[in-house]
C-alpha cells in the first residue's frame, strides 16, 4: 500500500532516515549499489509522471490514462520487489527500525494491484480509481527514492526531506481510496468469469475463491493502513521536530 500511496504509497523504510539513534550502514559498494537502484527508480517515475502529463494534454481528458503508462508502471512498480530483499534481507535491519511485517504488506498489495487486479481484470483500466491510485504512487516515489538518494549521499535538502515526511498525509489515504475502488469495480467481473478461483471437485482436492480472496485483501486494510498511516504520523513528529531542534542548536 502506498498504500497505497498505493500508494499508492509504505512504512518509512528509507536508508537513511534521519533518527537520533546512529546505526551502522552499508558499505562503500553496498552504498553506491543502492545510490545507483535509487536514481533509476527515481527516473522511472519520472518517466510514468511525464506520461501522465503528456497524455493528459494530448487527449484533453483524465479518463483511461492508465494505458500511457501500463508498461513503466508495471516495471517499476514490480522492481520494488529487489528494493524489498535488499532492505529486509541485507540492509533493513542495520539501519532503521521498521516493521518488516508492514513494508512487506504495502509494498505486496501494490505489485498485487498492478498485476492481480488492474492488469488481469481488464474492465477496470478505465476507471477513474486506477489513475486515483497511479497519481498517488507516482508523485509518493518520485519523493521517496529522491530522499533515499540524498540520504544515502549526505546531502538531503530539508524541502524533500519535508516533502518526504509531509506528502504523505493526502497521498496516502488518496492511494489506498483508488486501490479498494479498483478493487471493488473488479468484483463483479472476477465473480462472472470466475478468475483464478478453482472449484471441486479436483484430484488435489482444493479449492480457492478468487473473489472472497479480494474481499478478504480489502478487509485487510481496515488493520494495517492505520498502522502505516500512524506510524509516518510519528516519523514525521521524530524527524522534523529533530530537524528544528538541529536549526536552532546551530
Amino acid at each position: 500500500m502506498a498504500a497505497s500511496g498505493s500508494g499508492g504509497s509504505r512504512a518509512d523504510n528509507g536508508y537513511g532516515s534521519q533518527q537520533p539513534r546512529r546505526r551502522k550502514g552499508p558499505g562503500a559498494l553496498a552504498t553506491a549499489y543502492l545510490v545507483i537502484y535509487n536514481v533509476v527508480m527515481t527516473a522511472g517515475w519520472l518517466v510514468i509522471a511525464v506520461g501522465l502529463v503528456r497524455a493528459y494534454l494530448a487527449k484533453g481528458s483524465y479518463h483511461s490514462l492508465y494505458y500511457s503508462i501500463e508498461k513503466p508502471l508495471k516495471f517499476f512498480q514490480t522492481g520494488a520487489l529487489l528494493e524489498e530483499y535488499l532492505l529486509i534481507a541485507k540492509y533493513l535491519p542495520g539501519i532503521v527500525p521498521s516493521s518488516v511485517v508492514l513494508t512487506a504488506f504495502q509494498v505486496m498489495s501494490r505489485v498485487f494491484l498492478t498485476w492481480a487486479v488492474t492488469h488481469s481484470v481488464k474492465e477496470v483500466q478505465t476507471e477513474d480509481s486506477v489513475l486515483l491510485f497511479v497519481v498517488a504512487w507516482t508523485i509518493t516515489e518520485i519523493i521517496r527514492y529522491s530522499f533515499y538518494t540524498f540520504s544515502l549521499l549526505n546531502h538531503l535538502p530539508y524541502l524533500i526531506k519535508w516533502a518526504r515526511y509531509t506528502l504523505f498525509i493526502v497521498l496516502y489515504p488518496m492511494g489506498v481510496s483508488g486501490e479498494l475502488l479498483t478493487i471493488y469495480a473488479a468484483l463483479p467481473f472476477v465473480r462472472q468469469s470466475g478468475l483464478y478461483s478453482i472449484s471441486l471437485p479436483n484430484k488435489y482436492n482444493f479449492s480457492f475463491d478468487y473473489y472472497t480472496f479480494l474481499i478478504l485483501v480489502m478487509i485487510s486494510y481496515i488493520p494495517i493502513f492505520p498502522q502505516l498511516y500512524f506510524h509516518m504520523l510519528h516519523q514525521r513528529r521524530k524527524v522534523l521536530s529533530h530537524t528544528e531542534e538541529h536549526k536552532k542548536s546551530e
